[in-house]
């Protein structure tokens, strides 16, 4: 499946990227002097973390239907997310306190000042985390990944983080140091921004919300091209993890057999489901236009 082949090959990708950048920026902070890295190497640590997270909820999201769970089970892919906003939430309450902290207690005449290789770690840091966001971000995209989409968000958090490094280290090298904390707790603030962004969208997800309007305009507008399509007297939508449901009310001519109006309701349904990949069910209902239009 193109679905779960995706996600496999970027969360794989993902993996590799973050062991070896962790491993480098540690390396960096300890031969450096710099706490900052250190810090920075934690946090892309936690991305490898996130991504088994990820791996788990897409495997579950695409297994078949059973028994138990007749509809499918997308909306793993949303515990998933959830758990990923989590992550980001910890990972930036625990950067900006620790800034915070920093801020009122540290004594900065007795701190080391970071060597010079602690910010070459961080400018690469910082174009490789932004690659990783932008590489996994239109990887979610293409197969409509709201995990996936958490995890380029979980990278781009990193990229900010590193940000951070960058400008207390640099800050501390100009003789500055109160900038490393400074800088940390405004990384901190985006972090947490991003970790309430990630579960909004996937509480919205889990309760059925529909489908934005112009999407809804699409499908009505592909609808009426049918034949035998005298109207619509309703469309709902609703967002099932990363999949959408959608039920429809057509009008058609009631002096017509059953076997025509049931003809005329499933090429509706068969173009909505062809047209519109994310859609994993289209409902078809027939209303006799001569008795139940509204217009009569």
């Amino acid at each position: 499946m193109e679905y779960l082949g995706i996600a496999m090959k970027v969360s794989k990708v993902s993996i590799i990227v973050n062991v070896i950048l962790s491993a480098a920026k540690l390396a960096a902070g300890i031969i450096g002097n710099s706490s900052a890295m250190i810090s920075d190497a934690i946090h892309s640590a936690s991305d490898v973390f996130s991504t088994f997270v990820v791996i788990a909820g897409v495997k579950m999201s695409n297994k078949l239907s059973d028994d138990e769970h007749q509809y499918g089970h997308e909306r793993m892919e949303c515990v998933a997310s959830i758990l990923l906003a989590a992550v980001l939430f910890i990972v930036g309450a625990k950067i900006g306190f620790s800034g915070i902290e920093k801020i009122m207690t540290a004594n900065y005449g007795e701190l080391q000042i970071p060597s010079v290789l602690p910010l070459i770690a961080a400018v690469v840091s910082i174009g490789v985390k932004e690659w990783m966001y932008w590489y996994t971000r239109h990887a979610a995209k293409k197969i409509n990944s709201g995990a996936l989409m958490a995890d380029a968000w979980h990278h781009r958090s990193d990229a900010l983080s590193s940000v951070g490094s960058f400008a207390g280290i640099l800050g501390a090298r100009l003789g500055f140091p109160v900038l490393d904390p400074v800088a940390s707790v405004v990384i901190s603030l985006f972090i947490l921004k991003v970790s309430f962004d990630v579960f909004k969208d996937s509480v919205n997800k889990l309760v059925d919300t529909s489908c934005d309007a112009e999407l809804v305009e699409d499908m009505k507008e592909m609808i009426l091209t049918e034949e035998g399509v005298l109207g619509i007297d309703l469309i709902q939508t609703r967002i099932f993890g990363s999949k959408i449901y959608v039920d429809i009310e057509i009008k058609a001519d009631g002096e017509q057999s059953l076997e025509d109006a049931h003809s005329i309701a499933e090429r509706v349904h068969d173009i909505i489901e062809s047209k519109f990949p994310a859609v994993k069910h289209c409902m078809v209902h027939v209303n006799p236009y001569n008795q139940l239009s509204p217009e009569e």
